[in-house]
């Protein structure tokens, strides 16, 4: 029987390694930023082309690499950051596998120019699909540039796999930002589609995270410091009363390296017990020092997960340190009960003197006296004098007699009116058709039985069909506000505001500010009140970047489901007879009232024949 392994090619095995560090154009940005940072570069900048699809570019002035080391970083396993399995625990690069470019150039057009600082010309690579086309001396600026164009472009099916561009540039965004917030000490400026979307000069961190997300964001900052032996925690955590819905703001870094951790942010959680609302997220950015020996970075592809010699520890010392510093900004309150807050002297009056108060009594003062005698005082210099009563109390009654009526004929009629505005059979016909059961189900009796209603999913299925009619068909009314919302959100989500605007205004919002550093609101839909504005913004624009939900057709779809999502009662909501019968027969009235926005159904029908059934039993 003859031999059926063989030995796969080259460029099938890288095509294969792609598969697990390229799984989209952020991977691409993230490898490239991360390679740049390894070069020791002060100023990088990253150019982006319809979210990454054609066009990933890195710039940077950084070491440079020489005609032989341009050519062989291309090559499998070829890396410039170790040199034996015991340098993956002293690790102080991003980057150690030697894979990334192989991968990259498998499936993709790759376009390299680098110079190292004391050559006089660089050098100018063009690779196809890892298939080296040129390779040419180029007067060059010193650094390097990597251009990554046409992603997967021999690789059809995992190209498909893509999502929209909306979904895929905001996985850009997120790998850019990860990159310089460990690394505010570097200038970094990304561009997309030839606009500027961040210019972040050199500064601390605080100025950094200030700087990516809107100015608004300084107010909710609270510092952490904690040195130990085992680790060295800094950073920043946000203010209660400042957390969203999302995970958008919350950052964990170790050693300057951005890592995902559900144990660490169950740590955060814990410290915020008792301060959050149900469902909110803390906004953090902590940065973890340990020593390289007591973590492991090689546990997966993407490098964001890592294992800790001691979590329990770190795990201890994180949670104190948040609380440490909620509690020292008196973000938490303190508890003392055997401290008596009455007691406790204004600061105003801890460095004053105690003073006699000063008294003046007249003492010549007789309330029951006729007259009352003119007091002077000496220190305010004001008298009083008593009026004179020109007639006695009496007087005040004199002549009442006179106007009076004689009530003696008068009768009163004193028998129970037994009439009514209503019949007893019309009062039948009004009785409660509707009754709501655990505030989450609304049941109404029909020919046939009884229908069971889901009051969450059956109003977002009328607010859905609401919304999607007044931005495609005629626009919504909308309710003026007295004083207008002003909210702050980052670049990237002031964008997407300002792409929605047009569709915004058909659903009721009128906006009378958007520019890239705040938007105000002067007027909104009637169905929404001020306090659910900021809530509908926050919820649309994670919906529309994670490219929720997958199913639908349009931009207005998709703006119509999330509004819907965010704008229905909830489950635990107490509805009056009134709201009841109202959310019932609209429900009803809806083009598809069987299914909610999101495929679920909204109502459960019960015949008689199966109630009948189950009491046989």
């Amino acid at each position: 029987m003859s031999s059926i392994i063989q030995l796969l090619p080259d460029h099938v095995a890288n095509q294969i390694a792609a598969g697990e560090v390229v799984q989209r154009p952020a991977s691409v940005v993230k490898e490239l930023l991360e390679n740049a940072v390894d070069a020791k570069a002060t100023d990088i900048k990253l150019i982006i082309k319809d979210a990454g699809k054609a066009l990933v570019q890195v710039i940077d002035n950084g070491l440079g690499m020489s005609v032989t080391d341009a050519r062989l970083c291309f090559e499998r396993h070829a890396t410039s950051k170790i040199r034996q399995a015991e340098d993956l625990f002293s690790l102080h690069t991003k980057g150690f596998r030697g894979e990334a470019l192989a991968s990259i150039a498998a499936i993709a057009h790759v376009e390299m120019k680098t110079k190292q600082d004391q050559e006089e010309l660089g050098n100018h690579i063009i690779i196809e699909g890892s298939k080296f086309v040129s390779q040419d001396p180029a007067v060059l600026p010193k650094g390097t540039s990597f251009a990554v164009k046409n992603l997967f472009y021999n690789i059809p099916a995992r190209r498909n796999f893509l999502k929209s561009e909306t979904v895929e540039f905001r996985h850009v965004v997120d790998e850019f930002q990860r990159v310089a917030l460990a690394h505010p000490n570097i200038y970094f400026t990304m561009y997309h589609n030839g606009g500027e979307m961040f210019n972040l000069p050199n500064s601390n961190l605080r100025q950094r995270i200030v700087t990516i997300f809107s100015g608004k964001t300084n107010e909710k900052l609270v510092p952490i410091q904690e040195e130990t032996e085992i680790v060295s925690v800094q950073g920043f955590v946000g203010k209660p009363e400042f957390a969203k819905k999302n995970r958008s703001e919350q950052f964990f870094f170790v050693n300057d390296r951005f890592i995902k951790s559900g144990y660490l942010h169950h740590a955060v959680m814990n410290a915020y017990e008792g301060l959050l609302p149900n469902g909110a997220q803390p906004s953090y950015f902590i940065y973890l020092n340990v020593p390289p020996n007591t973590i492991d970075i090689n546990i997966h592809p993407t490098k964001t997960e890592i294992k800790f010699d001691d979590e329990q520890a770190l795990y201890a010392i994180l949670r104190s340190a948040i609380k440490h510093s909620l509690g020292q900004f008196n973000v938490a309150p303190a508890l003392d009960f055997d401290r008596d807050p009455n007691l406790d002297t204004p600061y105003d009056y801890q460095n004053k003197n105690a003073e006699y108060p000063k008294v003046q009594v007249d003492r010549s003062y007789n309330p029951f006296s006729d007259e009352k005698q003119s007091a002077s005082f000496s220190g305010g210099g004001s008298s009083y004098k008593k009026a004179e009563i020109s007639q006695s109390w009496e007087s005040l009654y004199v002549g009442l007699k006179q106007d009076t009526l004689e009530v003696e004929n008068f009768t009163l009629e004193n028998e129970e009116v037994t009439a009514s505005f209503f019949d007893e059979k019309e009062e039948e016909d009004v009785a409660k058709h509707t009754y709501q059961i655990q505030k989450k189900y609304i049941v109404s009796p029909i020919k046939s039985g009884m229908v069971i209603i889901n009051q969450h999913r059956a109003h977002q299925r009328i607010l859905y069909e609401q919304f999607l009619t007044n931005m495609t068909v005629h626009q919504a009314s909308s309710q003026q506000l007295l004083f207008p919302l002003q909210f702050h959100f980052s670049a990237n989500e002031m964008q997407i505001i300002t792409e929605l605007q047009p569709a915004l205004e058909n659903t009721g919002f009128v906006f009378e500010t958007l520019n890239e550093e705040y938007l105000q609101i002067s007027g909104i839909p009637t169905n929404t009140s001020e306090s659910e504005v900021a809530i509908v913004l926050e919820q649309l624009i994670s919906d529309l970047q994670d490219g929720i939900p997958d199913s639908s057709f349009s931009q207005n779809d998709t703006i119509a489901k999330s509004m819907a999502k965010s704008l229905a009662v909830k489950t635990g909501a107490y509805l009056t007879e009134k709201e009841q019968e109202n959310l019932a027969n609209n429900l009803f009235a809806c083009k598809d009232p069987n299914v909610s926005p999101f495929q679920k159904p909204t109502f459960i029908t019960m015949r008689v024949e199966d109630i009948d059934k189950r009491f046989s039993l």
